[in-house]
Parts: C-alpha cells; sequence; structure tokens
C-alpha cells in the first residue's frame, strides 16, 4: 500500500504525516508513507488545498487534517 501525504511542509502537514503514520502503525497494514511537496504532482491529483492524504492514488481527504480513526478505516477498508 502507497500513502501520499500532499503539502508544503506546513505545520498541519507534518501533524497529517504524523497521524498517518500512528495509524500505519496501529493498524499493522504495511504501508508506503510519502510526503509530497511538488506543487505540479499536488495538482495533478486535483488536490488545491493541503493537507491531503492519498491512499493508492485515491484522494481521501483534502484541506484538513483527518483523525487516526479516519485513516484506520482508509487502510484496513
Amino acid at each position: 500500500m502507497k500513502i501520499e501525504i500532499l503539502g508544503s511542509g506546513c505545520a498541519k502537514c507534518n501533524k497529517t504525516k504524523g497521524i498517518v503514520e500512528k495509524a500505519v502503525s496501529q493498524s499493522g497494514v504495511e504501508a508506503e508513507v510519502i510526503k509530497v511537496e511538488d506543487f505540479d504532482k499536488i495538482i495533478a491529483y486535483g488536490v488545491m488545498i493541503t493537507p491531503a492524504v492519498v491512499v493508492d492514488g485515491e484522494v481521501k481527504v483534502a484541506g484538513k487534517v483527518p483523525s487516526v480513526d479516519d485513516v484506520v478505516k482508509w487502510i484496513t477498508q
């Protein structure tokens, strides 16, 4: 599984990365967590507001920091 955190490196983006890493750890799912700061790649997903979370190519949330529970649901479905 590939999870991408889209964002410029702002505080909310860094918080989102920590939440995703915690969710991956709690769920026991094997996942590669990648931080994407390249605006061309972010826009290619259709994301205009960061932070955003992309799981296996599907945008799950944009413009807000998700909860650990939300991320666990996305990666265990």
